[in-house]
């Protein structure tokens, strides 16, 4: 099964890459971006065949190393 993780920063903490991102577009001739925020994917084959099971490892694998919970959020899509 396939799981595709993906990490963000939750609303309200500073996100430094984005705002370099949204500078750099700008200054590329991008106009119209108002705000650009960076994160993270992470696309992770594992040996799982039931669902439940696969998601709840995958929510281990982020609370404990994937992801920063404290200012981060995460969302995993499963596919077979």
């Amino acid at each position: 099964m396939k799981a595709r993780v993906h990490v963000t920063l939750k609303n309200g903490v500073l996100d430094p890459q984005g705002k370099a991102i949204e500078h750099t577009l700008g200054s590329l001739g991008f106009e119209g971006v108002n705000e650009a925020r960076q994160g993270k994917f992470i696309e992770l084959d594992i040996q799982e065949t039931d669902e439940a099971k696969a998601r709840e490892t995958v929510t281990a694998m982020c609370e404990k190393l994937l992801a920063n919970t404290v200012i981060e959020n995460y969302s995993i899509d499963l596919e077979k």
